[in-house]
């Protein structure tokens, strides 16, 4: 007999027990997802320099789970770089005890300062300051290293003819050739007080920074020489 009222008493409190926890509430965790999703985003991008927008956020299936504390995982595919468009899930856990997993699909920009023409520049022709300007630009749309600055635009040829409102790249320029192969050069040399001039001959091309090698017309030497400007070389020591 004490057995069965045992029993009934265990079996009474074990479905009350289960009854609260079936009526447990459900809420929706819409917010608290997008900040988690918002906060990997972040800490993906964080060391890029870039600045990053969500812009789009959508979230498949249900969202409800119970109230309370809850931690969520966020997994991305490995080779998302943080930016652009992704397709990638929200584990929501309360311990070690897996809720819900959340399928999400983000869109997220990118933005850095980019070198963007004014108008249409043409094949071969010379960029100078006027041609271009600096923008935000979003990086999930380049293909290709992009041009940041304008002094690294200034001064080149365009390869191919370059259409308005256009990042520039870094493929679409060259620098201008201001020494030619078998011109005649003043090679400079300096060490400390000391200054020395020669003739030489360019033996290969090259723009202004540009290392090149060149002969000097007394030694018939040859040796590599940094590209100063149209007329001069200096000595690498």
């Amino acid at each position: 007999m004490v057995r069965h009222i045992l029993t009934y008493l265990f079996a009474l409190i074990f479905f009350s027990a289960l009854s609260d926890v079936q009526a447990a509430p459900l809420v929706q965790h819409d917010s608290e997802i997008r900040e988690a999703v918002t906060h990997y985003v972040q800490q993906r991008t964080a060391q890029l320099g870039y600045e990053i927008r969500i812009k789009k956020l959508t979230m498949s299936g249900s969202t409800e789970l119970p109230d309370g504390p809850i931690d969520y995982e966020v997994v991305a595919p490995q080779q998302w770089e943080g930016w652009g468009n992704a397709n990638i899930t929200v584990f929501a856990r309360q311990g070690s005890r897996v809720l819900r997993n959340i399928p999400v699909r983000v869109e997220v920009e990118a933005l850095a300062d980019m070198v963007v023409t004014v108008h249409q520049i043409d094949h071969g022709s010379i960029i100078t300051s006027d041609d271009v300007v600096v923008k935000r630009w979003d990086v999930s749309g380049m293909q290709g290293k992009y041009v940041g600055k304008i002094s690294d635009a200034i001064g080149k040829k365009a390869r191919a003819t370059l259409r308005p409102n256009a990042p520039l790249k870094s493929d679409q320029l060259e620098k201008i050739a201001l020494i030619k192969s078998g011109q005649a050069v003043t090679i400079l040399a300096e060490s400390g007080n000391m200054r020395i001039t020669a003739t030489g001959k360019a033996r290969s091309a090259g723009s202004a920074g540009d290392t090149i090698s060149v002969q000097n017309l007394d030694s018939l030497k040859e040796f590599p020489a940094r590209i100063i400007d149209a007329k001069t070389v200096a000595i690498l020591f």
